[in-house]
């Protein structure tokens, strides 16, 4: 695209997906990130009396503009706004930090202790060392019983043999 043909700068949809906007540089994309405004906040700063701002109506309407002029704040407008949003990051981060804490201690309560689960194993173990040990035992006497008979039966029919 030849640098005629590129739109001018203004607020536009962001090409990465999405809904917010994008700030248009007229070269390039920018780091400019900015939610549209709904049409309620239009409306709620139209019955407050305030006219809706040239951003608020061109962002709803879709029609670009530049990036706002800042310039003209006070001292104390600047100090206001900068109180207000330190508020809001802070209502934030606690907001987000009672959020993990709720996960943190679910999660915990879902962690078994690896001393149970050792423990676990070895009574396992030994209830089938308790079953198998047994069944092994008595196996093994009826086994020496079958070949001390069969044996002995064997060597007297030898012996029998040996005197006939």
């Amino acid at each position: 695209m030849r640098l005629a043909d590129a739109p001018p700068p203004g607020w536009y949809p962001d090409p990465t997906g999405g809904s917010r906007l994008r700030w248009w540089e007229g070269t390039d994309w920018s780091d400019l990130y900015r939610a549209p405004p709904s049409p309620s906040e239009i409306d709620i700063k139209a019955h407050h009396g305030q006219a809706p701002s040239i951003t608020d109506v061109e962002q709803h309407t879709g029609a670009q503009r530049s990036p706002p002029d800042l310039t003209g704040l006070t001292r104390r407008d600047a100090e206001e706004i900068i109180a207000e949003v330190r508020q809001v990051a802070r209502s934030e981060v606690n907001r987000a930090a009672d959020v993990f804490s709720q996960r943190a201690q679910a999660a915990t309560r879902q962690i078994q202790p690896l001393i149970t689960e050792y423990t676990n194993k070895f009574k396992r173990w030994f209830r089938i060392a308790v079953v198998i040990v047994p069944i092994v035992v008595l196996a093994w006497f009826l086994f020496e019983a079958f070949v001390q008979i069969s044996f002995l039966e064997w060597i007297q029919d030898r012996i029998d043999n040996l005197t006939d």
